[in-house]
């Protein structure tokens, strides 16, 4: 089930994607650092009521962040669509336990309908250019590669930004 994540569930959230850190950078994957995500970031994400879980057995197996807010490293990004009713996606994770069962797409099912559900434009978003199963999935839902952008504080290695016009 997914729904609206809850400030009292910020610890497991935390340690789900403390998880997939830690199982990126067995596989050579330096996407996250411990520094992200943070709690900051995600009662952030709580308050504007943009960050969602995907709960099993009361459990939570995944998250989502559906936002409204362009970062500012997108700012300059040629994008497919006008700067108007776009969703942004983050902090997609599924709990390594629980990868390869369809739970990323689930996540992004929800995202999709609900921008279509909400007279969205487009989604956007961005993935390492070191993780070739998130560009392999993102590509494969029809999301279209576009620039590299950077996070100096998360990697020297870019980041490529994708976007779906729904």
């Amino acid at each position: 089930m997914i729904q609206p994540a809850k400030i009292s569930e910020i610890p497991e959230i935390l340690s789900m994607t403390r998880a997939c850190r830690v199982h990126m950078e067995s596989k050579n994957i330096f996407q996250w650092t411990t520094e992200y995500p943070s709690e900051e970031k995600f009662l952030s994400d709580i308050e504007r009521q943009e960050l969602y879980v995907l709960k099993k057995e009361e459990h939570i197996i995944g998250c989502i962040v559906i936002s409204t807010l362009m970062d500012e490293e997108y700012r300059e990004v040629a994008w497919l669509s006008p700067n108007s009713k776009n969703l942004y996606v983050h902090r997609l994770a599924v709990h390594p336990e629980h990868q390869g069962k369809g739970y990323a797409q689930q996540l992004m099912d929800f995202a999709e309908n609900y921008a279509r559900e909400n007279d969205f434009k487009s989604i956007r978003l961005d993935t390492f250019s070191r993780n070739k199963r998130n560009q392999r999935f993102y590509e494969a839902r029809g999301y279209k590669k576009l620039e590299d952008i950077y996070f100096p504080e998360q990697s020297t290695y870019p980041f490529h930004c994708y976007e779906l016009v729904v």
